[in-house]
């Protein structure tokens, strides 16, 4: 027999920010800036619950505090909605904007940050214990052009009947291939067995910051100079 129920409200979940872009700066000289969250959980218009909230203008202005009844109808009055941007603020801060839009313009700027993503692709090239030289050379090249255009290489060499009493040949193969791949590539993970096959995976190696800068031409003084030194010493 239950001796007490807990009543839990439905309205009392832990709510973040509005994910809106920018630095707001109040009247006291403090500033905040929003969070991304989850749409599922703003606050707005009637939603509001709070006694007072801080308003800002769909420009961005101050209008100061005010309750959310008449915040509410002064984004009415222009076709807008009123969004609670930072619930946890003192009073909470509350902007009049096109909600809608803001939410469509936020889907595109994802697509469009998802289009221009990379993605790196596992790229699987299978050798053989008693492969030839040509092939060899062919199977290797085809490692460095995957890793050169930024995508995983997963070497692997599967042994056959009786080539299991034989995999120090096989591990031969994918420890040379490690070696002449260099530090064009990254070892991931060392050769390693699964059932009747080796593999290595290779990636691609890690860029430094700068390193992609082209070296900077010198300027047409410097070039006078030098120029100016070789005829001089001849």
């Amino acid at each position: 027999m239950l001796t007490g129920v807990a009543l839990v409200s439905c309205y009392n979940f832990p709510v973040s920010p509005l994910p809106v872009s920018g630095n707001f700066r109040l009247k006291s000289g403090k500033s905040f800036q929003e969070d991304r969250i989850d749409k599922r959980f703003i606050r707005m218009n009637e939603r509001i619950r709070a006694r007072e909230i801080r308003v800002i203008g769909a420009d961005g202005e101050q209008l100061g505090i005010m309750t959310p009844q008449d915040a509410t109808r002064k984004a009415r009055e222009q076709n807008l909605d009123l969004v609670e941007i930072s619930p946890t603020a003192q009073p909470p801060v509350c902007r009049i904007m096109d909600y809608g839009k803001f939410l469509y313009e936020q889907e595109k700027k994802e697509r469009a940050a998802k289009k221009n993503q990379k993605q790196i692709v596992l790229k699987e090239v299978k050798f053989s214990v008693n492969v030839d030289e040509h092939d060899y050379v062919t199977k290797r090249n085809h490692v460095l052009r995957f890793l050169e255009e930024g995508d995983k290489v997963k070497a692997s060499l599967r042994f056959r009947g009786r080539e299991m009493a034989h995999q120090n040949l096989g591990r031969k193969v994918l420890e040379r291939l490690m070696t002449e791949v260099g530090d064009k590539g990254i070892i991931e993970f060392r050769p390693r067995m699964e059932g009747n096959t080796v593999h290595v995976i290779l990636a691609p190696p890690r860029q430094v910051p700068g390193s992609s800068k082209k070296q900077e031409k010198p300027k047409p003084q410097q070039q006078a100079a030098s120029g100016g030194q070789t005829q001089s010493s001849s």
